[in-house]
């Protein structure tokens, strides 16, 4: 039996150590910094982490120039840590979560706010304003072995050197072993899934030739420039 065509190539993010780290799903958390959930207009109270997905396909590695896409007005940036699974494992303890990371990244999560919030309105998914394409840029990972475990530590994002996001991972509603155990309830984790843990307040619209930069303590920035805009 013949393939109608060729698949694609696997998705394969760097790390710090010159390996790479072949890249499955990916976990978005909502919400999860309590002044990015009132810019955002929501209730900040500790409800269940929420989540959404992007396609693997969506990761760039830093450096990229990507593109304003089609469709949006308002194209955001939110600055994240990222966590990658390295062991898998469904409905995973607590105490034994962070056994299942390899490592963690800096990130970008972005976002095309206008069509989000419309979506948002008429209770429909969020995936159009989220989960298109260049939407995920991510930096080195970094393994536990070299930095540990990141429960604080400050996050900060800067367009064009001015700083725009400026907080402390501790201020995580859910810190990482709390989101492993909820992910893994609804679904079997994997080694190759990466989780974007959530953005501080101070998210903003970007335009072509902006340079963005996230930095987190111990990590590698995540830096892309934004260019022109996509063709719809």
């Amino acid at each position: 039996m013949t393939l109608l065509f060729d698949p694609q190539p696997p998705v394969l993010a760097a790390t710090s150590d010159g390996h790479q780290f072949p890249v499955r799903r990916l976990y978005c958390i909502g919400r999860n910094y309590a002044a990015h959930a009132r810019e955002m207009g929501m209730d900040p109270d500790r409800d269940p982490p929420f989540y959404f997905t992007k396609w693997a396909e969506t990761v760039v590695p830093s450096g990229s120039v990507i593109a304003y896409p089609p469709l949006t007005q308002d194209y955001h940036f939110e600055g994240e840590m990222v966590v990658a699974i390295g062991k898998g494992g469904r409905n995973i303890a607590r105490e034994a979560a962070l056994d299942h990371v390899y490592g963690y990244a800096t990130g970008l999560d972005m976002t095309r706010r206008d069509l989000q919030f419309e979506a948002r309105e008429k209770g429909r998914p969020w995936s159009v304003g989220k989960n298109f394409e260049q939407a995920a840029p991510l930096g080195l990972i970094h393994s536990v072995s070299e930095v540990g475990h990141l429960s604080s530590g400050p996050i900060r994002l800067t367009v064009n050197g001015e700083v725009r996001q400026d907080a402390d991972l501790s201020d995580l509603l859910w810190p990482v072993e709390d989101v492993i155990v909820h992910i893994s309830q609804a679904y079997r984790l994997e080694a190759g899934d990466l989780i974007y843990t959530g953005t501080p307040a101070g998210v903003g619209a970007v335009v072509p030739g902006d340079e963005i930069v996230v930095s987190i303590g111990g990590l590698t920035d995540t830096q892309v420039t934004i260019g022109p805009r996509a063709a719809a």
